[in-house]
C-alpha cells in the first residue's frame, strides 16, 4: 500500500486547485468527482504523490494539525514572493521570530516556506507534511504501515519518507492541544495490486489503534474514512483496478 493523496478542502477548489498547481509544479490531472482539483506532483524514481481540493461548502476553521512545509531553502524569500504573486497571503498565527514564513492559500489553508534545513535537501517542492501528534512512535507505526514510508533523519521525534528516499518527510510532532475538530487536511493511502486489499489494510490499520469514522459525513463511499490513535482522518481507498 501507499501514499496516494494530499486532500484538502476549500470553498472553491477552481481557484485553490490552480494556485497549488502553480506553486508545486503539478501536472493538471482529472479529478475523481466533478467540482474537484486533482494534480500529480512527480517526484522521481517513479515516485508520486497527488494533491487533491474538494469543494466543500463550510469547512472547519483553518488548523495546523496537518499542513504542507514547502521549500524555500536559500531562496526563500524568492519562493515567498512568488507565491505571493500567486495569489498566497500573509497569516499571523502567532508566530514570533520563526525563521520560517506563514502564508494562507487563496482559500486560508495554511502552509510554511522553511528556511535551509539539511534535512529537506532534495525533496522537492514541498519539503514536510507536518502531523500532529498525541504519540507520534505509535502514530508513526501506524503511517508505515499504512504508506510503506521508512523511518529517515529528521526534525521531529518521528519523521518517515518514501523508501526511494525522494520527496517530502512526514513528519509525527508532538501535539500542542488534542484535536477537537475534523481536519482540513488529510491523507489517502491505496492498497498495492497483488498486496492486502481494502478490507486488509483497514482492519491491519485497526490493529495498530485507528479508528473508523461514524460521523454520517464518513459513510456510504467507496473509501474507508479512519482516524489514527491521535483522531486525525485519513483514508483507505477502493482496491485498485
Amino acid at each position: 500500500m501507499g501514499l496516494e493523496n494530499i486532500v484538502m478542502q476549500a470553498r472553491d477548489p477552481s481557484t485553490t486547485g490552480p494556485f497549488w498547481s502553480a506553486a508545486l509544479g503539478l501536472v493538471d490531472g482529472t479529478p475523481a468527482s466533478p467540482g474537484d482539483y486533482e494534480g500529480r506532483l512527480d517526484l522521481g524514481g517513479g515516485a508520486w504523490i497527488d494533491v487533491c481540493i474538494e469543494p466543500v461548502t463550510d469547512p472547519p476553521p483553518p488548523g495546523w494539525r496537518l499542513h504542507l512545509d514547502l521549500l524555500g531553502g536559500v531562496e526563500q524569500d524568492q519562493v515567498v514572493a512568488r507565491l505571493r504573486d500567486l495569489g498566497a497571503r500573509p497569516l499571523d498565527v502567532g508566530q514570533r521570530g520563526v525563521p520560517w514564513v506563514v502564508l494562507a492559500d487563496p482559500d486560508g489553508n495554511p502552509f510554511c516556506v522553511m528556511e535551509e534545513r539539511e534535512v529537506y535537501r532534495g525533496t522537492g517542492p514541498i519539503a514536510a507534511l507536518p502531523l500532529d501528534s498525541a504519540d507520534p512512535e505509535r502514530d508513526g507505526e501506524l503511517y508505515a504501515a499504512m504508506t510503506g514510508w521508512v523511518p529517515t533523519t529528521g526534525v521531529a521525534p518521528v519523521s518517515l519518507r518514501h523508501p526511494a528516499g525522494r520527496g517530502p518527510l512526514l513528519e509525527l510532532c508532538p501535539e500542542p492541544a488534542p484535536k477537537v475538530r475534523q481536519n482540513r487536511t488529510h491523507l489517502d493511502v491505496r492498497p498495492d495490486p497483488g498486496g492486502p486489499d481494502q478490507q486488509e489494510t483497514v482492519e491491519l490499520a485497526l490493529s495498530l489503534g485507528a479508528t473508523r469514522a461514524t460521523e454520517d459525513w464518513a459513510q456510504g463511499h467507496s473509501w474507508v474514512v479512519l482516524r489514527d490513535t491521535s483522531g486525525n482522518e485519513f483514508c483507505v481507498l477502493a482496491d485498485p483496478a
